[in-house]
Parts: structure tokens; sequence; C-alpha cells
């Protein structure tokens, strides 16, 4: 398993993230995907991060939002790519609409059979067992207009993550006490310009992260560990 968890931030911030991508590829010039969280809004972004890339030598760039109709040959472009970017947004609006076009499926098969999958804070989430960590801190949660009631997401890693984590009192105590409530994985936190870097059967750390478990906080020090 090939994947890449971003905690936010703008593409001057993750450039660490992005050369974790590429390397991961095993292609100097990668053919890339991007598929947003909403296909209305987000074409600046979708610049932002186009540009990027072609900065970093990437020269194929496909956009493909899976809130609009598609067809059998523009999937099959899609998943011939060498990554795959599921970007930031509303995090229950994305899970509805990769349900609905039937993606879910089709996103771990990409991942299970060597591809490369990003995401970027919602696109993150999604790659865990469920998307949880979209419903808190109350002050500043993804709304569920959709009003899903399964949270369940691709669920390609054993662990439960946080993105544009806030060094501070009011989101570090939300974190411990959700840490409480989950028995059986652990919660890594990341801050906008940080994030993990999935290979195998080990993540590592790019920048300034943070772990939750069993109601305890804990700033990352190591450079890797075991998945559990």
């Amino acid at each position: 398993m090939k994947l890449v968890f971003y905690g936010g931030g703008f593409e001057e911030d993750n450039i660490d993230l992005d050369l974790e991508a590429i390397r991961l590829s095993g292609k100097r010039r990668p053919k890339v995907a991007y598929i947003p969280s909403c296909s209305y809004g987000l074409e600046a972004d979708f610049k932002a991060f186009s540009d990027h890339y072609r900065s970093l030598g990437v020269r194929r760039i496909m956009y493909f939002p899976v809130d609009v109709p598609f067809d059998s040959i523009l999937e099959e472009e899609i998943l011939s790519s060498d990554i795959i970017h599921l970007s930031g947004g509303n995090t229950f609006y994305f899970l509805n609409n990769l349900r609905k076009k039937k993606w879910i499926a089709k996103l771990r098969n990409f991942a299970s059979t060597g591809g490369v999958l990003t995401g970027l804070s919602a696109g993150g989430i999604l790659m865990t067992p469920d998307i949880k960590t979209a419903s808190y801190p109350e002050f500043d949660c993804d709304d569920n207009e959709d009003r899903i009631r399964n949270f369940n997401a691709l669920g390609l890693v054993p662990f439960e993550f946080f993105p544009h984590f806030r060094n501070s009192k009011r989101y570090s105590d939300t974190l411990i006490e959700e840490s409480r409530k989950i028995k059986d994985r652990s919660l890594y936190a990341s801050p906008d310009g940080s994030g993990l870097v999935v290979e195998d059967h080990r993540v590592r750390f790019v920048g300034r992260n943070y772990l939750f478990v069993n109601g305890k906080k804990h700033l990352i020090r190591e450079q890797s560990r075991l998945i559990q």
C-alpha cells in the first residue's frame, strides 16, 4: 500500500509530501489524477495543484469530479493513473458521491494493486476506516447536510486521521476525549504542512505530527513506525 495523508495547507507547504508521492510512484513523470470533493468552486484549487505538480516535472494531470456524469472511457483513464489525489472539502459530501458512483471499491482496488493514493484533509480522512474525525470538534467540523449515517470509508489503514490540527487546548482536549472512545486504533493528528506517508506496513511522519491514544496526547518524535 502506498498512501500519503496531507494535514492541509497550500502547495508551497506540502512540497515534501508531494515529492514523497512522486517517489512512491517510481516514475520521474507520473500520470496524476485529481478528484475534487465537489465539482463546484474548486477549479482554482485544481489549477494551483496542477501548476505546482508541473513545476515538479509532472506533465499529465487530469481532473475528475465524481458528482457530475462521466463515461466509462474517462473512468478507465483515471484508474490508469500512477497517482490519484483526493482533495479537501466536505468529507460527508465527498463520501456520499463516491458511494453513489460506486467508486469506493474502485479506489480500494487502485490502492491495493500498486497505485499511489493521496488525500488532503477530507481526502485523507476518506482513506481511514471511517469519517468520524470530520464530525468534531463542534467549533470546527464539516456539516453533514447529506445526513449520512454510515460513516464507513475506504478502510485502507487501521488508524484515524485528523487534519488541520492546531496545537491548542481546545483542539487537544477534544481529541483526547475522542481517543478514549476509540478502543481498537490510534488517532493521528497533522497540522497544515505536515502529514503521513504509508509504505507497505510502515507509516512515516513528515513535519510535526501528534498521536492521541487512550486519552493521552503524544508528540511523535520517531521518523517512522510499524502499522499495527
